[in-house]
């Protein structure tokens, strides 16, 4: 399901004119990294629903890069988490 939907975010972006000109991996990241920005003020604004849509927004972002970059991305998260279960608590002594 979701390398499908990496793909279908692909498609869209391609169809809306986000790849008539060649974009570079770091331009794809910032773009990632803006969304999560977005989601950041709508959470301290207290401001739930568009939270939720910022973090819609996000993964869409991330699915087209994969999308993009033929990655299966569903692979790739499912053996992080089935790693991260292994790990121990609170691994590298971090606070969060």
């Amino acid at each position: 399901m979701i390398n499908k939907l990496c793909k279908e975010a692909h498609e869209i972006a391609i169809s809306k004119g986000w790849y008539d000109e060649p974009i570079e991996t770091g331009t794809k990241i910032a773009l990632i990294h803006s969304e999560v920005s977005e989601a950041l003020e709508a959470d301290r604004k207290g401001d739930k629903e568009n939270f939720v849509e910022e973090l819609a927004d996000v993964c869409i972002r991330v699915f087209d890069l994969c999308g993009s970059q033929d990655i299966d991305l569903e692979k790739a998260i499912l053996t992080k988490m089935e790693k991260n279960r292994g790990r121990s608590y609170k691994h590298g002594g971090k606070a969060y």
